[in-house]
């Protein structure tokens, strides 16, 4: 009896002090990088190769998806808006849930379902196959050149794929309000510029998008440098990186939305 009431307390003590662990190195590995990053900041075309894979391979994606987030505003936004006689102002509902919200978080998600995955599966995989080790036998720091260039490319690119996104989301719902349905382009417009604030709406959405980049890229890059060296350690690492990322921007959106706005 004894044993049955203390296994579930001995469960719940395990996994406590497994988080607190993890928790205190991707705190000790996110110091290692900001130490390492000026080796790999020289070296600057390291990064820029990682932001070609991580930024420029998933603008597709992130436009596409973008495109037709900004179509569905429009349509739902025309819907709600004419019965209470205010459908001039989609603009403004369209522009104003992309900036603040939208944009920056549904860009987050995809960025990390396609470059956080790849990232910790090619860390992951450098790991399991020892390139990582062999580095460190030619002094060759692998933080330095594997992981950092990787994390700043993350960062880079976050914002801009944002920024991507919100710009064909908006455009979507002016294809819907205005060539669609028929809305007047110049209120369309007017109405969006009249109530969309640079700072608060349009900064603020940036700082949004930068500190998940910084988030997912962290999480990735850490998971794939603790993965397991093995096939099923690299997957699970993998589709940890999906799963934290996804809870991570949502925990950390919440309270940014919280001070921000």
């Amino acid at each position: 009896m004894t044993e049955l009431l203390l296994s579930p307390l001995r469960r719940l003590g395990h996994t406590t002090i497994n988080a607190i662990w993890r928790l205190g190195f991707i705190t000790r590995f996110l110091l290692a990088i900001l130490r390492y990053s000026g080796q790999s900041l020289l070296r600057f075309n390291l990064t820029i190769r990682e932001i070609y894979f991580a930024g420029v391979m998933s603008v597709i994606i992130v436009v596409v998806s973008g495109l037709f987030v900004g179509m569905v505003l429009g349509l739902q936004g025309y819907n709600t808006l004419s019965r209470f006689g205010s459908a001039d102002a989609l603009g403004a509902l369209v522009a104003l849930s992309l900036l603040r919200e939208l944009g920056p978080v549904l860009a987050a998600l995809l960025f990390s379902s396609r470059a956080g995955s790849a990232m910790t599966a090619e860390i992951g995989l450098m790991k399991a196959t020892e390139q990582l080790d062999a580095m460190s036998v030619m002094a060759v720091n692998p933080i330095a050149r594997v992981v950092a260039p990787r994390f700043w490319a993350g960062v880079i690119s976050m914002p801009i794929l944002a920024a991507m996104f919100n710009v064909m989301g908006i455009f979507g719902g002016y294809l819907i309000g205005v060539v669609m349905i028929g809305l007047d382009s110049g209120t369309f417009w007017s109405q969006m510029q009249n109530n969309v604030d640079l700072h608060y709406d349009v900064v603020n959405g940036l700082i949004k998008s930068l500190c998940f980049g910084i988030a997912v890229t962290l999480i990735a890059v850490f998971e794939g440098y603790d993965a397991t060296p093995t096939a099923a350690g690299v997957s699970a690492a993998t589709t940890r990186t999906v799963v934290t990322s996804a809870l991570v921007i949502l925990a950390v959106d919440f309270v940014l939305t919280a001070f921000m706005f």
